[in-house]
């Protein structure tokens, strides 16, 4: 195929990828957001430590099927414009016709890789840690008045009636018990301001009362303050708390595959290692399988010249059939039986052998053109002798 032809062609599948890809990026993010982030986590700074935990993720799952849908409705707009006939005509095999498809597709592959073995990595333990806060009321802001919240291991219990400002707080009563004193307290206060250091959060009470009562007597003493100040464990300057725990998906590269290689005993880790390596390897592949596999559908469905174009949306809802089809395989089927990762990677195998079959055979029935010989000559295979 002509160079020129070749890259407008990339360059239209290319640019229709990536317009797929936001189309389907987008919703996916979207939902997931608005399923684990509460309201208050825009206000408590979360949001952004949220979308760069799910978006690399999403981005090269995602990309194969964008990839194949763009290739394929390329085809089928060729082939229903007669496009694809006057390839032929200009004696073109199938294998020209579907390098700028391939073009495209190889370079997708790589995308995926990077993005799966290094980008996604590196990102998605921050929408995990965004939920970690959520689900333990580590960030202040998160808090919803008219609540009770408890934390250092339940020592200490807060109460507030509203918000004045995203850091002040109206109404606060606080129950504490210091195992240094060995004493109970009760914190009331006029308002209380959250004021971030590194390690945690300071109380900062102005206005209020403190009743202390020793552990094991009955007597209480009140007095009033005009400032109280009270150290309490939450996410602090240097970041979102850390998890005691690190899934296989945060894993970069290097220490992925040594995981594997140290032996891992733990089924449940075993499982969760082995899904995510199919999707590491398997999911980039399928830009290309997909491709490919476009082509060889709507060739075969489709006429060169258009007719038969009805057929075409069947060729179109067979990529994403097949690429949903995979994805949930490779997460929970996987997660079930290890062993069925072999499954995964022959379905993906036998799409890629289904693909050049087809391809192969519209190669092989393409009819050779014959050179046109004016009336009353007879053409011969070498020169003409006198």
């Amino acid at each position: 195929m002509p160079r020129l032809l070749t890259l407008y062609l990339a360059k239209r599948i290319a640019l229709s990828a990536l317009l797929i890809e936001t189309s389907l990026c987008v919703p996916v993010i979207m939902t997931s957001l608005f399923h684990y982030l509460p309201p208050a986590a825009v206000r408590s700074g979360l949001l952004m430590p949220a979308l760069l935990g799910t978006v690399p993720t999403v981005f090269y799952i995602a990309l194969p099927l964008a990839v194949g849908v763009a290739i394929t409705l390329e085809f089928a707009r060729m082939s229903s414009e007669g496009m694809i006939a006057v390839l032929y005509s200009i004696r073109l095999s199938v294998w020209s016709i579907c390098m700028p498809a391939a073009l495209v597709g190889v370079i997708a592959v790589g995308v995926g890789y990077w993005f799966s073995s290094f980008v996604a990595p590196a990102y998605v333990g921050q929408m995990h840690d965004v939920i970690h806060v959520i689900r333990n009321s580590l960030n202040h802001r998160m808090l919803e008045p008219a609540q009770f919240y408890t934390f250092d291991n339940g020592t200490k219990t807060l109460y507030f009636q509203r918000w004045k400002s995203p850091d002040v707080a109206t109404g606060v009563f606080i129950h504490h018990f210091s195992p240094e004193k060995q004493e109970e307290e009760i914190i009331t206060a006029a308002e209380t301001e959250f004021r971030r250091n590194d390690h945690g959060v300071l109380l900062v009470m102005t206005n209020g009362s403190i009743q202390t009562r020793p552990q094991g007597s009955a007597d209480m003493r009140t007095a009033n303050f005009d400032e109280y100040v009270l150290s309490i464990d939450m996410q602090g300057t240097n970041g979102m708390p850390k998890r005691d725990w690190r899934g296989v998906f945060e894993l970069p590269l290097g220490e992925f595959i040594a995981e594997r290689f140290s032996g891992l005993q733990d089924q449940r880790r075993l499982a969760e290692w082995t899904s995510e390596a199919t999707k590491r390897v398997g999911i980039p592949l399928l830009a290309l399988a997909h491709g490919l596999f476009g082509i060889g559908l709507v060739l075969t469905v489709t006429s060169a010249t258009g007719r038969g174009s009805a057929g075409t949306a069947v060729t179109i809802l067979a990529v994403p059939v097949l690429h949903i089809a995979i994805l949930i395989a490779a997460e929970t089927l996987v997660r079930r039986d290890p062993r069925l990762a072999f499954v995964i990677f022959a379905a993906i195998l036998a799409e890629f052998a289904v693909a050049l079959f087809m391809l192969h055979k519209q190669n092989a029935n393409m009819s050779p053109v014959k050179p046109l010989v004016p009336l009353g000559l007879t053409p011969v295979d070498g020169p003409a002798h006198a």
